[in-house]
């Protein structure tokens, strides 16, 4: 009835060779600021997909002081059309933002992914406690889910947008934190 169902892999505690092994799997990009806002973590990968087809989505978690005071996190989702794992850190049903995303309306945000303008919307519906924002970013869904919903004014900065599957080298400098929760129980 739902179609394909991609399995969501073991999140793991964040570190470099976590990361790497997310980014040599996927099929979508691994989107990550870059560079981080001032003070910001690497704090945590998660996968949908399977070892013969490859990671169809793929979530990115960080943290760090939120623009108001306080801890904010972000996760950045890229994923296939389908797949709902945007929808799933979002709180909303379904496999995709549907009518909560108003694009009859101007974005919201305007972020820079893979060097290319991107406009996201601010997606209605969703829990209180967070600020979720969606767009298409190199033919894909692009989720950017903030918690608390303060720290969604983080999106309104200039954000750049880095798949870490053409990073190199630099893969290896992204900063570490503890595991976000917001991975293990959306």
């Amino acid at each position: 009835m739902h179609g394909t169902v991609h399995p969501l892999q073991p999140v793991v505690p964040p570190s470099v060779e976590a990361l790497v092994v997310v980014t040599n799997r996927a099929r979508v990009p691994v989107w990550m600021p870059w560079p981080l806002p001032v003070g910001w973590l690497f704090t945590g990968v998660a996968c949908a997909g399977d070892d013969r087809s490859g990671g169809r989505a793929t979530a990115v978690a960080c943290s760090g002081p939120g623009p108001l005071g306080g801890v904010g996190e972000l996760l950045l989702i890229a994923e296939e059309l389908g797949v709902g794992l945007g929808a799933r850190f979002a709180g909303i049903p379904g496999p995709d933002p549907g009518p909560g995303m108003r694009v009859d309306k101007p974005p919201h945000v305007k972020v820079l992914a893979a060097g290319r303008p991107t406009p996201l919307w601010h997606v209605e519906g969703t829990p209180d406690d967070r600020a979720v924002f969606a767009g298409e970013a190199c033919g894909l869904w692009l989720w950017a889910v903030v918690w608390p919903e303060q720290t969604g004014l983080l999106m309104y900065d200039e954000m750049v947008l880095t798949d870490l599957r053409d990073a190199g080298a630099e893969v290896d400098l992204v900063p570490c934190g503890a595991l976000s929760p917001r991975l293990l129980t959306p």
